[in-house]
């Protein structure tokens, strides 16, 4: 009983607190309380959702997804492995200070800095250097060429090198200070996370005078409150509970393909995935089209490959092992005794459960016991960050690096050392090593076609589909979703 007492009180006190549509507060629920709030110690859709709007980024995409200014306003290659940065003058953080080159070149020392030991790590170790030319002005050093230096740039939120030095990671992660268009409030733990309006933004300013991100686990209590009017937003609803919104008088549905995916992870150094056999029964078993079909109103797209058709480094083509149960069945009694294990299916309340509960029984139908281990998502992040052997034996989950390209999506996953490795090859690491350092766009999509060969070859993971962020938004909300799934409160308008 101790563990659901936290959801329950969250969601009562999501239910009990009303917004004030189109007013001074917009209400948002989130699927998980942030796991964090300092923008450089986690990676996770919930904690996103919220930083991202007390923070600014170097660079960052437009509704469009094209890579435009935010701190840079300008960029120039100086060589193969050096670029200089423009940055804007007029930016200022939270506490009034400053925004200067410093502040970048503390931020990217900070994120790569192997002690600090950010899970973002891997997305930004090819800067070698960040060295301050003027105030406004500085230069990224990388080794090697590194075509997906911008795309990873977006990423990038720049913290207070004055405030985070004066109290420290833990302190500044309780009271976050950037120089986003919204300032942080207060962070009542397991329920809310209420920000304020910066008044003072350089750029676009948000339209809401307060906005308040409620942790709200229950994805029908996520619905229930925006059919009561009790939010403004919420995420992380199913292709059901949109369906629902179509016929609301206050809430619609809204739904963008991202570069999201799901898949399932299988775990080659742990029985019963030592077996090669076990793992290719796996990947024939799960029906993706009949649960894209049957489940997820038919609008995500299944895939064979690690990446989506939004990333730079999709490989037409590729192509694992077809649905067939029967071929399942027989690898199964095949693999023997191997096969004759319980296996535990690690989940979170992130991720669609209904599709958690039609792959347990499609492992099932072949003749593979699975039980289905639902754990909270901070906890589901720890352990899948464990390294290669020590992670879950099974598990199902959804991959997304908010980049678009295939160095930020892969190279994490798939790169020994990261910190989200599922598996380590040397020659997935070669290619991968080579993919990131050259310039000519052939030669990267022809190594991660290679790469792409490989993990469908061996199946460390068996991809499922291209997933779609399903929203449900108050009816004057004017809100497009984007593939890297950004919610930033300057873009949303509210309409009467």
């Amino acid at each position: 009983m101790r563990r659901s007492l936290p959801r329950l009180v969250a969601a009562i006190l999501a239910c009990a607190t009303p917004a004030i549509a189109g007013a001074d507060r917009f209400v948002v629920d989130l699927a998980a309380e942030p796991s964090t709030l300092d923008p450089q110690l986690q990676w996770n859709p919930d904690s996103y959702y919220v930083y991202r709007n007390i923070f600014d980024n170097l660079v960052t995409r437009d509704d469009k997804g094209e890579i435009v200014p935010q701190i840079a306003t300008a960029w120039r290659s100086l060589s193969e492995t050096e670029i200089a940065l423009t940055l804007r003058p007029d930016v200022t953080f939270h506490d009034g200070s400053q925004l200067t080159a410093d502040d970048v070149a503390f931020s990217i020392a900070r994120i790569t800095d192997r002690g600090f030991a950010s899970p973002q790590r891997g997305q930004f170790d090819k800067i070698v250097q960040a060295i301050p030319l003027s105030p406004t002005e500085i230069k990224l050093v990388t080794n090697g060429p590194y075509p997906a230096l911008l795309a990873q740039l977006v990423k990038l939120s720049i913290v207070p090198k004055k405030v985070v030095e004066a109290v420290g990671k833990d302190a500044f992660n309780l009271k976050p200070v950037g120089s986003g268009p919204y300032k942080f409030e207060t962070w009542q733990r397991g329920v809310a996370v209420t920000l304020t309006r910066n008044d003072s933004y350089w750029g676009t300013k948000g339209p809401f005078q307060t906005a308040l991100f409620r942790a709200v686990p229950d994805s029908a209590t996520r619905l229930a409150n925006l059919q009561a009017g009790s939010a403004d937003l919420g995420v992380g609803l199913d292709s059901d509970q949109l369906a629902q919104l179509k016929s609301s008088q206050r809430a619609k549905p809204l739904t963008a393909l991202t570069e999201r995916l799901a898949y399932l992870r299988l775990n080659p150094n742990r029985p019963p995935f030592d077996n090669p056999k076990i793992r290719e029964a796996v990947a024939r078993a799960v029906d993706k089209q009949g649960i894209i079909d049957g489940i997820l109103g038919g609008q995500e797209k299944p895939i064979a490959q690690m990446l989506t058709p939004a990333h730079f480094g999709w490989a037409e083509g590729i192509e694992g092992p077809a649905y067939d149960p029967a071929r399942a069945k027989a690898l199964v009694a095949e693999a023997g005794a191997a096969a004759r294990v319980t296996i535990p299916l690690t989940t979170a309340p992130f991720f669609d459960q209904r599709v958690v509960q039609v792959i347990q029984q499609q492992l099932h139908d072949v003749g593979l016991d699975v039980t289905i281990e639902l754990i909270d998502t901070p906890s589901f992040l720890q352990r899948t960050q464990r390294g290669p052997v020590e992670a879950p034996v099974l598990a199902i989950s959804r991959s997304s690096c908010a980049c678009q390209d295939a160095d930020g999506a892969l190279y994490e996953l798939f790169h020994a050392g990261s910190g989200w490795t599922i598996v380590e090859n040397k020659e997935v690491d070669g290619l991968l090593d080579r993919a990131r350092a050259t310039r000519d766009p052939t030669s990267r999509l022809a190594d991660y076609r290679k790469v792409h060969e490989i993990i469908a070859a061996t199946l460390p993971v068996v991809p499922l589909y291209q997933t779609v962020a399903g929203y449900g938004a108050a009816k004057p909300v004017q809100f497009t979703p984007t593939p890297n799934e950004s919610l930033f409160l300057n873009r949303i308008r509210w309409t009467d």
